[in-house]
């Protein structure tokens, strides 16, 4: 089973994402789960969201503690979250941010991690506002572009039956799949 966790903001579309994930493996014939994990229900707080991802039937319907994979959709939260608790060994780290990724695995403490600009990618494509925009369509695209664990057309797939600014949600995905950037050069 393949298991990812999301850090986010309320309101940024942490819960959103971990759901298009779940729907575009779906789509690849896995069983999915994703489901949210609040703390303080307001806007702004942390919120934490899963997706599981299983080409068998998933009977454990826990959290998740020992991710295969995190995803932050704000760095902000790796100074207010233990984002990368119980990380698998050679778990990666997907974080929204402008910075270096072999500096980013540096400062987590991680073997590999990955970074994208999704604001910048949020912001070009209309999505949210310039102050608050909404990144979660473009984590996932960068996403399927370093893990490998969906298609893109997958993600396109599911982002398309969206009920609001499904095209600009699709490109969002398509433009952080090609900008993502992972530790090491790969």
């Amino acid at each position: 089973m393949i298991e990812i966790r999301f850090h986010g903001r309320g309101g940024q579309g942490a819960v959103v994402a971990s759901k298009v994930l779940a729907d575009a493996a779906f789509r690849e014939n896995n069983d999915v789960q994703a489901f949210p994990y609040f703390g303080v229900e307001r806007r702004g707080a942390p919120v934490t969201a899963f997706t599981k991802i299983d080409d068998r039937h998933i009977r454990n319907k826990a959290m998740i503690y020992e991710p295969d994979y995190v995803i932050i959709l704000e760095a902000s939260l790796i100074s207010a979250v233990n984002v990368t608790e119980g990380l698998k060994d050679n778990g990666l780290v997907l974080v929204n941010t402008k910075d270096d990724p072999d500096e980013m695995a540096k400062r987590l403490g991680v073997k590999r991690a990955a970074c994208i600009d999704a604001t910048q990618v949020a912001i070009d494509n209309k999505l949210g506002s310039k102050f608050q925009p909404i990144v979660n369509t473009a984590i996932v695209g960068a996403f399927s572009s370093v893990s490998g664990v969906v298609k893109k057309e997958s993600v396109v797939n599911a982002i398309l039956a969206l009920p609001r600014y499904a095209e600009r949600n699709a490109q969002a995905a398509r433009d952080a799949y090609d900008q993502v950037r992972i530790s090491g050069g790969a």
